[in-house]
């Protein structure tokens, strides 16, 4: 089954909700014009790392990117990858991933499972306790976002349903970016899936983003790689490829589970 994925390397404004969510249109009008089954955001697109303020500033209970991403699924007939925004829900802040589907209702949600304490995420945000799944064009696909990569484990136990590829919104620092594509392409090796990662660009108080968005096969070849500038790619993918790397390496199938701690 070929997918065709159009990734959104966008710069965020630093705690201005109003200016990025300006922001998303343009990107999902361009993705559809170019056919793509799927749209891909970065991670935080909302707010940045603006941790201190999320009280002002994140989006309670995710309403209004609810309801932004849901009527531009429908409206350019696309399923809508939302990256993640940060959200005010029930007390405390989660960084959370939506996911529309062409008929505008909710695919799945997630919520960032490692919180990053270089970036203090363990001081503001709670962290998820849920996988998530879905499936684009029958085929099924998995997310997991930005320091979540580094837990092979928890990207193998999301794999263990069969996913054929996994997405990866993230904001990741330019003085990183080296260790991104690597471990970007060790998840795609190990779980023979396609991997699709949305990094932000821009700068933050903090931090440079280095972008070099892409996307990796299952022996994770770089199939394509963005630069350091705001952009969209479209790429199409070839899924039967999991079933190749799988049937001449069954990984899956000499696994021993029984062992793992």
């Amino acid at each position: 089954m070929k997918i065709t994925i159009s990734l959104a390397q966008m710069d965020i404004a630093f705690g201005e909700p109003t200016k990025n969510f300006a922001q998303i249109e343009p990107y999902v009008k361009q993705a559809a014009a170019a056919h793509a089954d799927i749209v891909v955001f970065p991670e935080m697109w909302n707010t940045g790392y603006d941790l201190t303020r999320f009280s002002a500033i994140a989006d309670p209970d995710g309403q209004q990117t609810r309801q932004l991403l849901s009527g531009l699924a429908k409206e350019y007939q696309l399923i809508i990858h939302g990256g993640s925004v940060a959200i005010a829900q029930n007390g405390a802040f989660f960084n959370t991933t939506y996911i529309y589907g062409p008929d505008g209702k909710l695919m799945t949600t997630y919520q960032k499972v490692h919180l990053f304490g270089l970036m203090k995420e363990d001081q503001y945000l709670a962290a998820g306790h849920e996988e998530d799944h879905f499936a684009i064009k029958g085929i099924n696909a998995t997310s997991v976002i930005c320091y979540d990569i580094r837990f092979p484990e928890w990207l193998r136990t999301l794999s263990l349903d069969d996913s054929r590829v996994i997405f990866v919104p993230a904001e990741w620092p330019t003085s990183r970016i080296p260790q991104f594509r690597r471990l970007l392409a060790a998840r795609a090796i190990e779980n023979q899936s396609f991997v699709v990662a949305v990094n932000r660009v821009g700068n933050d108080p903090d931090n440079p983003f280095g972008g070099h968005s892409g996307v990796y096969n299952p022996m994770g070849d770089e199939l394509v790689t963005l630069d350091d500038q705001p952009q969209l790619k479209t790429i199409r993918i070839e899924t039967s490829e999991t079933d190749d790397a799988r049937g001449f390496m069954p990984v899956f199938a000499d696994r021993r589970p029984e062992l793992y701690r």
